[in-house]
């Protein structure tokens, strides 16, 4: 049978690849690929029809990163009407031709001079030519054919953030997602293992996990605590090649904090509360605070305080301080010391806002007892009467008793009292006084015509008070 002319293209495989692979692949590129139709025979002797058409090229492949002496031959341009006398001329064109690709016109050698990264550019388009040596005359028509740059392993998995942080609810439950890390990697994903990722955990165990094939932290440990810890740092591995041994890898770190719930009641460091005041205190003043200590943080470490019992609730109030988280008792009413000495409260403090999935960890409060204790005040002395009505004959001569007044000190201590006339009523002294009864008495004789009344005001003080003037 007669055959058309034709030009075959030939893989050669590179010396990096094992031999195997490379007579499998050079058997695989060698395939005869017609420029013109033409019928070749069967085993069984049955005639193959190929209608007429362009060169067909299968993909030749140069492994990148190629780093030998020698430049890399990609592969072979042959025509069936070279008889090898040197008078057909092969001529290649196209992306790279001249500069990254060279043939050898006489043998059809095709070689790539520089090393190639697939990652730079992925594949390289040609074509391909045979001529007449003397006078350039297409001896076969032209056709392109695609130089593929095989991948290789040689580009780590990079994430795409070098820090993360991320935030979970203390005492989620196991499984509960805390961020999503990813990575990539530059190495072609369509060939091979070499962009296959796998994540693990370096460190951080065994409070958190990581899903292998999607880079999702998930908590490992129930009921952490945020007051026991708050944040944790993992260190989480990407690995390409399936994560199998030879394969390259790249890490990234996690900063993950523990946001706090409401899982802590307040409680009272202590059973009981002594607290004083001074009988003359008036309404509004303070006569102490209490804290009950709430591990929580923000709202939900928020306690309010509330007087619940005890035979002081009429006298006393407690207001919250938001700022410092104190109970503030206060005085209500006016106190006594000689009636009553001593207070009892029973405080209540709550957590104002109460997360219903830990309710199980309450009740979210606490009561303390609070005692009082009143303080006697120095109060000065008080008359038996506010005036006093006393009457004396006209004609009485000095020394005449006109009447008594009688103070008495209203503290438990019971001082003695003293007495004495304010001056400033009686500038002309009809009267005197004894300092130790009260007794009034006059100096002068008095005349009802002309003055037939005298106010004057008598002062009672503690005998100290007394002496000191």
């Amino acid at each position: 049978m007669k055959e058309d002319n034709c030009l075959h293209a030939a893989l050669l495989c590179l010396g990096m690849l094992s031999y195997t692979l490379a007579m499998a692949t050079e058997r695989l590129n060698s395939s005869r690929l017609s420029l013109h139709g033409h019928h070749e025979k069967g085993k069984e002797g049955q005639v193959l029809h190929r209608s007429k058409r362009g060169w067909v090229w299968n993909q030749f492949f140069v492994i990148e990163e190629y780093t030998g002496p020698d430049p890399v031959l990609v592969g072979r341009l042959h025509s069936d009407i070279d008889s090898g006398d040197g008078n057909i001329k092969y001529i290649l064109s196209g992306e790279g031709a001249g500069i990254i690709f060279v043939i050898d016109d006489k043998s059809g050698n095709i070689h790539a001079t520089k090393t190639l990264d697939r990652e730079e550019r992925a594949q390289y388009t040609l074509t391909a030519q045979a001529v007449d040596r003397n006078t350039n005359r297409p001896l076969e028509p032209p056709s392109e054919f695609i130089v593929k740059v095989q991948d290789i392993n040689d580009n780590p998995p990079e994430f795409l953030h070098e820090n993360y942080h991320a935030n979970v609810p203390e005492r989620s439950n196991v499984g509960t997602s805390v961020i999503q890390v990813t990575a990539s990697d530059a190495d072609d994903p369509t060939y091979g293992n070499s962009a296959k990722l796998v994540y693990s955990i370096l460190e951080g165990q065994p409070y958190f996990s990581v899903e292998a094939q999607t880079g999702i932290i998930r908590t490992a440990l129930p009921n952490m605590d945020r007051e026991a810890k708050e944040e944790y740092h993992v260190v989480i591995q990407a690995k390409d090649m399936g994560g199998h041994m030879g394969g390259l890898s790249g890490t990234t770190k996690v900063t993950i904090t523990l946001t706090d719930v409401n899982d802590n009641p307040p409680k009272f460091p202590q059973s009981v509360y002594q607290m004083s005041i001074s009988e003359a205190a008036v309404p509004g003043e303070e006569a102490g605070r209490v804290k009950a200590k709430d591990p929580d943080i923000g709202e939900n470490g928020l306690v309010a305080y509330n007087i619940i019992d005890g035979d002081g609730m009429e006298i006393f109030e407690i207001t919250t301080d938001y700022e410092t988280q104190e109970g503030v008792v206060k005085l209500k009413k006016h106190l006594d010391y000689e009636t009553k000495k001593t207070y009892s409260l029973k405080v209540e403090a709550a957590n104002v806002h109460i997360d219903p999935k830990f309710i199980n960890n309450g009740p979210f409060k606490d009561t303390v007892t609070v005692k009082i204790n009143v303080e006697d005040a120095d109060e000065p002395p008080v008359f038996l009467a506010p005036s006093y009505i006393l009457e004396v004959e006209e004609n009485a001569g000095p020394g005449a008793l006109v009447g008594r007044v009688h103070a008495k000190d209203p503290d438990a201590k019971n001082s003695p009292i003293r007495y004495s006339i304010d001056r400033h009523t009686d500038l002309d002294r009809y009267f005197s006084i004894s300092s130790e009864n009260g007794s009034i008495m006059t100096i002068k004789k008095l005349d009802r015509e002309e003055i037939a009344w005298h106010n004057i005001s008598i002062l009672a003080a503690e005998i100290r008070e007394y002496l000191k003037k």
